[in-house]
């Protein structure tokens, strides 16, 4: 099988390495079979779209909303790169999965107007299913019901979806949770990566970025280590499962 690349945007080092274990845990791959590639320090090598099966972006600190001049110039390089990446995914139809980031990435590459009008707090939330989510191939490979509780938290989010992307999955706070351009570029806005644990460590690492009130931390994880988020993982493997390769 040709490996899949996960593409990270997590400057720090301990919360990119819970998140590459995560999606080898929940997709089923090895570690042969998923290249990791951290964006935040390194350049985007060649990448032959022949050579693998299929890529993933992961969430990220990251917001492609924010005003340039705030921006570092490794997150302006990465957004440049994601950006000629996408110019090349799009238009082979190439396998894509963006968890939250991939909101940004994919949604402003498409023509998404993407800002801080639904920015959700951390929390699980229940995603709905849309008509056409219903129908979609990799959502009906997944098995996921047409409700589902899945991990959020994100400062930015889709306000409008351009006229050809095809809207999957909704949310009450935040309209847009998932969505599809072409026959196989997804983005979810949740998180299908995280579970319980992956999240309260995100919890702890991102304490002090503007996520919530640090003074609620352990209030905060009390409420998310019961939630139950274990149909928003399936998604991610039915990604993997059905464009292996």
């Amino acid at each position: 099988m040709k490996p899949f690349l996960l593409i990270a945007t997590r400057p720090e080092d301990e919360v990119a390495a819970s998140e590459y274990e995560a999606t080898l845990r929940l997709t089923g791959l090895a570690p042969e079979q998923l290249h990791h590639l951290q964006l935040d320090r390194t350049p985007m090598p060649e990448i032959d779209l022949e050579d693998i099966s299929g890529i993933i972006v992961g969430g990220s600190p990251y917001n492609t909303s924010d005003e340039a001049d705030t921006k570092s110039e490794d997150q302006k390089r990465a957004e440049r790169e994601l950006g000629e990446l996408l110019d090349r995914v799009v238009e082979a139809d190439f396998p894509f999965f963006g968890a939250c980031y991939g909101v940004g990435t994919l949604g402003v590459h498409q023509g998404a107007i993407v800002d801080r009008t639904y920015g959700e707090p951390v929390g699980g939330i229940d995603v709905e299913l849309t008509a056409a989510g219903r129908e979609d191939p990799l959502v009906k490979a997944s098995g996921v019901p047409d409700s589902f509780l899945a991990f959020v938290g994100h400062k930015e989010a889709v306000h409008v979806l351009p006229a050809h992307a095809v809207l999957l999955a909704t949310g009450q706070r935040c309209p847009v949770q998932m969505f599809r351009v072409g026959s196989c570029q997804y983005a979810t806005q949740f998180h299908p990566e995280l579970d319980n644990d992956g999240l309260i460590g995100r919890i702890h690492a991102y304490r002090d970025n503007g996520y919530f009130d640090p003074a609620e931390e352990e209030a905060l994880i009390e409420r998310v280590s019961p939630v139950d988020v274990h149909h928003a993982a399936k998604l991610l493997r039915a990604f993997v499962e059905v464009h292996a390769r």
